[in-house]
């Protein structure tokens, strides 16, 4: 062996993670080539391998902060002892129209009793936006969540608006905003650690896995393989220059061996149709799957 191969052998050893790093990037950095979007990706292996991709922008969370409001809303019945079995209200009042919204839908009067948990299913499983709304509320607003997820070691990122806020200003949505990176390292400190509320982190992990919204994203490559995908998805609206303001999924992939990855993809101000975004994160979850499960 020459000295100049002796070199390059010598580095891909000591930064096997980089080497790796680098051809993802440049896989997804060719899926993404062209598109009339601005295309933010993090994933990371066992908590250590990272690649990002376009992760100096600030993206629109959209339903994605449902996932931040989860753990935030576990850590305010942790510290005020309040089961997550205990009912809350929701008036009539409170069932507003042009919203998505499930639990509307099957209770359109409103004067309901739900508990915590069920609101939590109705945001992680079905991203209801009164449901959320009515979360927020219930901890004191979007402050709360905020600090709590800066209190685990966050801070790029910011959630300042509720569901209704986004609702009644379009441009709103971009103030609940995170980094690629930050979304993937939150799923993974959820997924690795045991956090103080260790039932309400399984039942957030298990409704994660269920979850019914963005089939077409994360998870649609992944169906039939051997792994566990929980994800939380995101879905704007078209602001005014005719752009998709958000389309996301984060999602946490459990494998067969004991390894696991976190992965973010979020896209602001799309330019393309709202099924070709979706195919895009799939595109990328795939390429992420073959390339973290390849022959070595």
């Amino acid at each position: 062996m020459n000295k100049q191969n002796f070199i390059i052998t010598f580095f891909l050893l000591l930064f096997p993670c980089l080497a790796c790093g680098n051809n993802l990037e440049e896989s997804i950095s060719r899926l993404i080539a062209g598109k009339k979007a601005q295309v933010g990706v993090a994933v990371i292996l066992n908590g250590t391998d990272t690649v990002t991709i376009n992760n100096d922008i600030h993206y629109p969370l959209m339903s994605v902060v449902k996932f931040h409001q989860a753990l935030s809303v576990a850590n305010f019945l942790h510290e005020n002892k309040i089961s997550p079995d205990s009912l809350i209200f929701i008036s009539g009042e409170t069932m507003r129209q042009n919203t998505y919204s499930p639990l509307r839908d099957a209770h359109p009067q409103g004067n309901i009793g739900i508990s915590v948990k069920e609101l939590l299913t109705y945001t992680l499983q079905l991203s209801d936006n009164i449901a959320c709304d009515v979360l927020f509320s219930f901890i004191g607003g979007t402050r709360y969540t905020d600090k709590y997820i800066r209190s685990l070691g966050f801070e790029q990122f910011a959630v300042t608006q509720t569901e209704n806020d986004m609702h009644r200003d379009i441009n709103a949505c971009y103030r609940n905003w995170s980094t690629p990176l930050e979304a993937a390292r939150l799923l993974d400190v959820f997924i690795s650690r045991t956090l103080p509320y260790p039932e309400m982190q399984t039942f957030i992990k298990r409704t994660m896995i269920a979850c019914e919204t963005g089939t077409d994203r994360l998870a649609k490559p992944l169906l039939g393989k051997q792994c566990i995908v929980g994800h939380k998805t995101g879905t704007g609206d078209r602001n005014s220059s005719g752009k998709l303001t958000g389309i996301n999924d984060i999602g946490f992939v459990l494998l067969p061996d004991g390894r696991r990855y976190t992965i973010a993809v979020f896209i602001k101000d799309s330019e393309e149709n709202e099924a070709d975004t979706a195919q895009l994160i799939a595109d990328i979850s795939e390429t992420v799957y073959r390339f973290i499960n390849r022959p070595r």
